[in-house]
């Protein structure tokens, strides 16, 4: 098979029809009927799974899985690449922001030697500025940290080969930042800009909390940086303290008395709050390793759904 679609659905019963369309149009322009169409229901909570039997009984080209509960976007796109047979892999979201259409510029590209083809966007459509400002801080702040270059400005909508979502799925950890993931692998890798689309129906699946949640894990999964600021910081307050102590006993020895009970105060809730900051950061990166040490499974399937069989 030449090409698969992966399409992780959270709440999307008002955009699969449309993604349906689209995607298909755009797979049947480069492959003719030699594609598959996997889509994810990620524990959604409307008819999303409901919609995706009725498309599967349409059209034998799609594969519709259904995760056992909620598992959130990360592990809901890492169970679609698993079963996906192509041998080259389109990671797409069901809101339809990033256009299926680049479909036969992302496979030029692919021909010419790029192992993945990363959407980068140069416009964003629809959102809100605290949502473009927040995304374009964050991607900045990423790759100060990080170790491995993660390209900025990048969702997951990307076009990979066989080999790169191999290795992927061979990677076993469970708080996931799969853009990371895909940036540690190597290979030759090369951006298509484009403008970003508003969502086609429905409301965002993103709201601040998951946003922030996501940007912890991309975080420390690919940085071990703030334990190093966390240290720096320790280091820093313990010279001041140092210097504060020297700056008192030389004040009580020459006989001045040093008032000040709100400066000794603020002292004490800086310190504080430094201290339970630091543990925090540490907590982080402990409870992830807690997590990891159990093994678990990172996702439940329920039920896969073709128009042949159900499995």
């Amino acid at each position: 098979m030449r090409l698969s679609i992966v399409v992780p659905c959270f709440n999307e019963e008002a955009t699969l029809p449309e993604l349906h369309r689209r995607a298909t149009r755009a797979a049947e322009g480069i492959v003719g009927q030699d594609f598959e169409l996997v889509l994810v229901n990620d524990g959604s909570r409307d008819r999303t799974w409901q919609v995706m039997q009725t498309l599967t009984g349409e059209d034998p080209r799609i594969a519709a899985v259904n995760l056992s509960r909620n598992h959130g976007h990360q592990l809901a796109l890492s169970a679609g690449l698993s079963i996906a047979r192509g041998d080259r892999i389109l990671i797409l979201d069901a809101d339809l922001q990033d256009p299926p259409e680049l479909l036969p510029e992302m496979m030029r590209l692919m021909d010419e030697g790029a192992e993945v083809v990363f959407g980068q966007r140069r416009h964003r459509d629809g959102e809100t500025l605290f949502k473009r400002a927040s995304a374009t801080a964050f991607y900045r702040i990423l790759r100060w940290l990080s170790d491995v270059r993660i390209p900025v400005d990048t969702g997951d909508f990307r076009l990979m080969s066989r080999r790169a979502v191999d290795v992927l799925n061979s990677m076993p950890e469970t708080h996931r930042f799969i853009r990371g993931m895909v940036g540690w692998l190597g290979f030759k890798q090369v951006p298509l800009e484009y403008d970003r689309d508003p969502r086609t129906a429905g409301t965002t699946n993103y709201p601040i909390r998951r946003m922030v949640r996501l940007a912890i894990d991309a975080i420390t999964s690919f940085s071990i940086r703030p334990l190093r600021i966390a240290s720096m910081l320790g280091m820093l307050f313990a010279v001041l303290g140092l210097a504060g102590v020297v700056f008192s006993i030389s004040g009580w020895f020459f006989g001045r008395t040093l008032p000040g009970w709100t400066s000794v105060m603020v002292v004490m809730l800086t310190l504080g709050g430094i201290q339970l900051t630091v543990l925090g950061i540490m907590g982080e990166y402990l409870g992830r390793l807690y997590i990891e040490s159990k093994r678990r499974p990172l996702y439940v399937i329920d039920e896969i759904r073709t128009r042949d069989r159900a499995q």
